[in-house]
């Protein structure tokens, strides 16, 4: 297998105060990568600016001047992280590599890992998922979250690996079989995982930020759970259906036994509380499994509409 090109993608959202030093900390892997004979000279860093606020992008447009291997995208507003992930994966399958990376701004995750991941796309491997060894580095309401999200993703049928983020290896052919993939809402760590193509782990240890503040919280993970779950599993609504059928199989139940006080014993069943009781019971459930409904309706209703993931504004190549 010849020597790749790489592109390495970068996702950011007000990362002024550390974009300049990741992007030194990679062109120093670039060049001890090259040095190596395992990447060629023309990789490049493709950075996409999620409408930061900040100076993020007149910082990115100052370093492509001085080095044309440092290239740029700019979205109109902000989209979020996976669709300024897909935005720079469909960008460098355009502009032209062999394998991209897609690696976090803050660069917490071990920027010398690439270097693995190399090794095992020349092994033949079309994705390379790196897993993180620990969550020292998080709080525990953050590990609580992140195991919690894990789990719940592999309950409900949208399997990915634990501890496995969005840094991760594909390849030209994994880059081609993406862009046969037209829904909006894209979740990456289920597709690559679940699209069959080859694929290996390499496990990488994490960083303490460099500066600033993550720009991932309880919700925002919420929304990537909610949007994996019903991009990748109909568990959800089966669940609906099997509870429904036990809930009716219980009323019928209370029903019969009401039936049998009334007639054998002469007493029928009284009390306000039980019926309040009864009533919050299952209208709570009612309301939801129409939520649960509603969610995968919201997410048909957001693919027919067909709108673009990403508007650019401007572009550095």
């Amino acid at each position: 297998m010849k020597i790749p090109k790489l592109a390495v993608i970068i996702p950011c959202f007000n990362e002024e105060m550390c974009i300049e030093s990741t992007v030194r900390k990679l062109l120093e892997v670039f060049n001890y990568l090259i040095g190596k004979n395992k990447i060629t000279y023309d990789s490049y860093i493709y950075l996409v600016d999620d409408g930061s606020t900040d100076s993020t992008w007149n910082i990115i447009e100052k370093m492509h001047s001085r080095n044309q291997l440092i290239k740029g995208l700019k979205f109109i507003r902000n989209y979020g992280n996976q669709k300024a992930l897909i935005a720079g994966l469909e960008s460098v399958n355009t502009i032209g590599c062999d394998c991209a990376v897609s690696i976090d701004a803050d660069l917490q995750q071990d920027e010398w890992a690439i270097e693995k991941f190399i090794d095992k796309y020349m092994e033949g491997y079309d994705i390379v998922s790196g897993i993180r060894n620990d969550r020292k580095t998080d709080s525990f309401f953050k590990r609580f979250t992140a195991v919690l999200f894990y789990k719940t993703m592999n309950i409900l049928g949208a399997k990915i690996p634990m501890n496995h983020s969005d840094y991760r290896l594909v390849s030209k052919r994994a880059l081609c079989v993406m862009e046969e993939y037209h829904e909006k809402a894209l979740f990456l760590r289920g597709f690559f995982h679940e699209v069959g193509l080859k694929t290996a782990y390499v496990n990488f240890d994490v960083k303490p930020r460099m500066a600033g503040e993550s720009k991932f919280n309880f919700m925002s993970l919420m929304a990537l759970a909610l949007n994996g779950i019903t991009s990748f599993s109909i568990v959800p609504l089966r669940f609906i259906a099997v509870l429904g059928f036990f809930m009716a199989l219980f009323g019928f139940a209370a029903g019969v036994e009401a039936v049998i006080e009334k007639i054998f014993y002469n007493n029928s069943p009284n009390g306000m509380a039980t019926t309040i009781i009864l009533l919050c019971v299952f209208g709570g459930t009612q309301l939801f499994c129409l939520g649960i409904i509603g969610e995968y309706i919201g997410q048909v209703y957001r693919e027919v509409k067909a709108r673009p993931r990403y508007i650019k504004d401007i572009e550095l190549k």
